[in-house]
């Protein structure tokens, strides 16, 4: 299904993405709050991915954008215009959910000129638009197919398609790889990926895939109980992540206990003093500043063979050039950490070991 764009497009004019604002977006379904008071702001081509656990309200966020939910408060905004109360076959944009939801009567063609022949666009533009969308997703030689003769994947390209084919300026995609094997997953990703930056379209891609999240946009939006938690590029997400919640929920992250140091400002882990990425918990009640543990990601701990060590290997998986280890410290504590595959000679499961971090500031939270 393909949200419609009721203005025909006969012109030639350029289409760029849109601004998109929510702005205190509240949803509930009977007792439970999908959106609650969920603000956030996209500009024009950027791609956002709405990233988080079950019933996180990604989706919610995502059929309200489209139109298929009424907030309960707050507006949704395009371009500055307040389209909250504007029905979807009215709204600019183009949805591709994970089922295709493809035609089954219909070739690849027509399934891509469907909302074209909706919109009054005449035999010989629509054809000829569907046929530069298949050439576009890399299907041209099956334009004389139905859904059953194609794989999914190529399934789902005739699904974007059918969605770019009304020139939408917010393109809206649900877990549309998620049915998916992993190498045709990939393909796609940096498909669409391609065809988003190329065309200029402002996207909300919403993921339960950290990897594709991570990989694909130009920022991401964890979200957590209708809350957005923290929108950041990839990378900033990633090294500087604003919550306890976003560090261990993106990526692998391990909670090493630790003591504030003898200097305000750092701690004391792993038998060194390390500067703090940020404040230590307040003295207030709510935290107590004498247990703390520090945030690290894998490749951050440094693992050494030792006889005499106190922590110990207690697995290992196999991960190519590196291999995760799970390390069990002496108070029971277990750390993830990557080494190089090569070095497993010396790191055999059940091994002595000495672990430590880089000279460099930690993310604290409090126990």
């Amino acid at each position: 299904m393909t949200l419609q764009i009721v203005e025909p497009e006969t012109s030639d004019r350029t289409r760029t993405g849109a601004t998109v604002e929510f702005r205190g977006l509240r949803r509930s379904f009977g007792a439970t709050t999908a959106l609650d008071g969920l603000d956030l702001t996209v500009e024009p081509g950027e791609l956002v991915a709405l990233l988080g656990p079950s019933g996180c309200g990604k989706t919610t966020a995502l059929r309200t954008l489209a139109g298929f939910e009424r907030p309960d408060a707050g507006t949704v905004l395009v371009d500055g215009e307040d389209i909250t109360a504007v029905p979807a076959h009215r709204r600019d944009a183009g949805m591709v959910f994970q089922s295709y939801s493809l035609f089954p009567h219909l070739t690849a063609l027509d399934n891509v000129a469907f909302g074209l022949r909706m919109s009054g666009i005449g035999k010989a533009e629509r054809r000829a638009r569907a046929a530069e969308l298949l050439d576009l997703v890399g299907l041209p030689q099956h334009a004389g197919r139905y859904p059953h003769q194609l794989s999914g994947g190529q399934q789902q390209r005739i699904a974007l398609a059918r969605a770019l084919a009304l020139r939408p300026r917010v393109l809206l995609l649900d877990e549309p790889l998620s049915a998916l094997d992993a190498k045709v997953r990939l393909t796609l990703r940096e498909e669409i990926r391609r065809l988003q930056k190329q065309l200029g379209i402002t996207t909300f891609f919403v993921t339960h895939d950290q990897e594709e999240a991570l990989s694909m946009a130009d920022r991401v939006a964890v979200m957590r109980a209708g809350k957005l938690e923290q929108c950041a590029p990839p990378a900033e997400l990633y090294a500087r992540p604003s919550t306890a919640f976003v560090a261990e929920f993106v990526g692998v992250m391990s909670r090493i206990p630790a003591r504030p140091g003898p200097d305000d400002g750092t701690v004391q882990v792993l038998g060194r003093t390390l500067p703090v990425d940020g404040r230590l918990p307040d003295a207030d009640g709510t935290a107590d500043v004498d247990a703390v543990d520090v945030l690290v990601r894998p490749e951050a701990v440094e693992v050494a063979a030792d006889e005499e060590g106190t922590s110990r290997i207690v697995g290992a998986s196999f991960l190519g050039a590196t291999t995760r280890l799970a390390v069990r410290l002496a108070d029971g504590a277990e750390v993830t950490a990557d080494v190089p595959t090569h070095a497993m000679a010396t790191l055999p499961v059940g091994a002595a070991v000495t672990l430590t971090l880089p000279d460099r500031p930690v993310l604290v939270d409090a126990r």
